[in-house]
């Protein structure tokens, strides 16, 4: 039966803002924009409610997520200000250790940002939102595979740029 009401609208609403607006917010790199498109996101869904499956809403909030994104970028190359936690070191920490991690952090974010979008977002969904193969693979609509692949470009990009083991 097709269709959500108000109530099962709300509870995807609680269920899957944040997860959306992460999303988002891994290929904008900033937040605002990213709480701009989510919004976006749930109005699309609002306005087809009557038209949504609630088994396949998952999928679905991710694929309208990504189309607003694109279609809001309008061909612009997107830059990452990805925002990482800051790394805290402890005040007994040698100087140099602490200005070591800050450049380490520093590249890393720079590295992040330089990365290819579709391998940045199976990168960060992974290592950030700690989601499996599987759930980034449906949340993108990409197979396994796909997913595998990109990953592991990804992790290559990184090795190279940053010359460490991950």
């Amino acid at each position: 039966m097709a269709g959500i009401n108000q109530v099962e609208f709300d509870q995807i609403f609680m269920d899957w803002y944040y997860p959306v607006r992460n999303f988002i917010y891994y290929k904008t790199g900033d937040m605002q924009t990213s709480e701009d498109l989510t919004q976006d996101t749930f109005m699309k869904v609002w306005e087809k409610r009557e038209t949504i499956d609630i088994r396949t809403v998952k999928p679905l909030l991710y694929k309208i997520a990504n189309n607003i994104f694109l279609n809001r970028i309008d061909h612009e190359k997107v830059v990452l200000k990805f925002a990482a936690e800051n790394t805290q070191c402890s005040m007994s920490s040698p100087p140099d250790l602490v200005m070591e991690m800050n450049e380490f952090d520093e590249r890393l974010k720079s590295s992040i940002s330089a990365m290819d979008e579709k391998n940045r977002t199976v990168f960060l969904m992974n290592r950030i939102d700690e989601l499996t193969y599987t759930q980034i693979a449906q949340n993108l609509g990409l197979s396994v595979k796909a997913v595998e692949k990109r990953m592991s470009k990804a992790i290559a990009f990184l090795k190279k740029r940053l010359d460490v083991k991950i």
